[in-house]
């Protein structure tokens, strides 16, 4: 079993953000909302326009968990969110096909992995590459893995860890670094 991972590079992230802006507000948001809150798939499509509209913070009951979950919503989100919302009424899902059903996890693993794919990124990509990718570079900026670990409700620094892709790379850079 192949397990998808988080986007390193930054640049990368930037990439794929160009591709989706110019495929649609829709796309770019919902990516943009993965990479930058570190919720699930499942919770992000289950989002409706009334959790995010005119508001600082989301609030849920993670699907996974059953647990309350409350973050700010940063000042990358902010202006997207109220741009993307304009005219939506509040009961509305945020994600909707063109059919303006409530977007399904197989629809934006269309999205994320051919958005990838034509980034050019040769990581294993999924809908979980966006929670990883969060996760990946919030413990780069904060070495925090217990805030991490909070924030992604796991049992152990070192279950976060290995989540996030870092002991796999601390076990390749020490076999780098190794020379007899």
């Amino acid at each position: 079993m192949t397990t998808v991972e988080s986007i390193k590079k930054k640049s990368d992230i930037r990439k794929v953000e160009q591709i989706l802006i110019k495929q649609s507000k829709r796309n770019h948001l919902l990516f943009t909302i993965g990479t930058n809150s570190g919720l699930r798939i499942s919770d992000i499509l289950a989002l409706n326009v009334g959790n995010v509209k005119n508001k600082n913070f989301i609030q849920i009951v993670e699907k996974k968990t059953g647990k309350f979950k409350k973050f700010p919503i940063n000042s990358k989100l902010k202006p997207l969110i109220a741009e993307f919302t304009k005219g939506k009424g509040l009961d509305e899902p945020l994600f909707t096909t063109i059919f303006k059903n409530r977007m399904d996890r197989s629809t934006a693993y269309r999205i994320i992995r051919k958005a990838c794919t034509d980034a050019k990124i040769e990581a294993n990509i999924g809908t979980h590459t966006l929670r990883k990718t969060f996760g990946y570079h919030h413990y780069q900026k904060f070495k925090d893995v217990v805030m991490l670990q909070k924030i992604f409700n796991h049992s152990s620094p070192q279950v976060t860890l290995r989540y996030i892709g870092i002991e796999q790379e601390q076990i390749e850079e020490s076999y780098h670094n190794f020379i007899l």
